[in-house]
């Protein structure tokens, strides 16, 4: 029993691997350019600051009140 236990881990574990090589054989080595001819936006602040506005933004929304709240 431990065995059969066993091999179902490993034909787990290898049927994982060929799927995540599979998916990271499809990524672009090196950052691929925008659509209008843009470099992509790479500076770690930017993107910081991006998420940071984002976030900002979805805290500014008004929460729904449920009906027995109210």
């Amino acid at each position: 029993m431990r065995t059969l236990g066993l091999i179902g881990l490993v034909l787990a574990l290898v049927i994982v691997g060929v799927l995540v090589k599979k998916q990271m054989g499809g990524m672009a080595v090196g950052a691929p350019a925008a659509a209008d001819g843009r470099a992509p936006v790479s500076q770690p602040r930017q993107v910081q600051q991006q998420f940071q506005q984002s976030m900002d933004a979805a805290m500014q929304q008004a929460r729904p009140v449920p009906d027995d709240a109210r």
